[in-house]
């Protein structure tokens, strides 16, 4: 592979840009869903908070990282000590920072990268992390993007008083955020089923290593359906206007292209490919919404 190719290959890989992009782009998203206007410093604060987090996960995933192949597993384990260092740093050095432009986001980045070192580092009674403990590591994750996704824009818009939109209600707040739950859920099982076998080496009590492979499938499309259903259910219930609504393409979206890698078993780069398709579909969203295009301000 070309040298220069091979480098931004491993820096998307370590950084999990993937991630940090789907992020971003949902506190985006559902910041314009419930307010009418875009979050462009809390889509900025997102992406960094789901980098340093990501980032100094790759330092403690070493065992089931290089078990999986994953790249970038070998630069993370060469270079620990300047990843944790540049980690920290950045961490510390954005509270202050980001608690000058918005102080009410203080608090809600306290317990998500305090939720973020309990999941990855031994920080438990009995020197355990939340990613090794059966139900909770996927609970975990799920709350830190429900943490970010909706608690940064909600927080924000209180705090300042720009308030929500008029369709906007409890209720709305609600069923969007059991779909989101539901939805995120299901990557983070998906994700499972490819790091199975470095999971099962290093302890880690995911979904497929405790009820195998079709017990995870099963759990799997039951999220992927529960998430559909209930936003189906609360557009029928006049809770859900439909801007919101028709993000129920992505999961459906989801399941079908996840059947198709199931069938030759799902890889790492079925994963990314996976995580880029919802930061694609959250991206044409706001194309259709720009260009004003039928439904998309209803």
């Amino acid at each position: 592979m070309n040298p220069a190719i091979n480098a931004v290959h491993l820096a998307l890989s370590v950084s999990r840009l993937h991630i940090v992009a789907i992020a971003a782009l949902g506190c985006f998203t559902f910041g314009w869903a419930f307010t009418g206007s875009y979050p462009w410093l809390l889509s900025m604060v997102c992406a960094l908070d789901w980098f340093l987090v990501n980032l100094l996960n790759r330092v403690v995933d070493q065992k089931e990282d290089q078990a999986n192949a994953i790249t970038g597993a070998d630069f993370a384990g060469r270079h620990r000590r300047g990843i944790m260092v540049l980690g920290f740093s950045l961490l510390g050095g954005s509270f202050m920072g980001v608690h000058l432009l918005a102080p009410a986001l203080t608090p809600l980045r306290l317990a998500y990268h305090l939720l973020g070192l309990a999941y990855n580092w031994r920080l438990l009674p009995g020197g355990r992390r939340i990613k090794e403990l059966y139900f909770w590591k996927n609970t975990a994750s799920a709350t830190g993007f429900m943490i970010t996704v909706f608690g940064y824009p909600l927080i924000q818009a209180a705090s300042t008083g720009a308030g929500l939109l008029p369709d906007v209600t409890a209720a709305t707040i609600a069923i969007c955020g059991i779909f989101f739950f539901f939805f995120e859920l299901s990557y983070e099982v998906i994700y499972d089923l490819r790091d199975a076998p470095g999971d099962r080496l290093a302890g880690v009590r995911t979904y497929p290593v405790v009820h195998g492979e079709r017990g995870a499938v099963r759990i799997v499309d039951a999220l992927i359906v529960s998430s559909m259903l209930v936003l189906l259910t609360g557009y029928l219930m006049g809770a859900v206007p439909w801007r919101i609504f028709i993000m129920i393409f992505a999961p459906a979206s989801q399941l079908g292209l996840y059947k198709l890698f199931l069938r030759r078993g799902i890889t790492s780069a079925h994963c990314v490919g996976l995580t880029w398709l919802g930061a694609t579909l959250l991206f044409i969203y706001h194309v259709w919404v720009m260009l004003d295009l039928p439904g998309a301000r209803m």
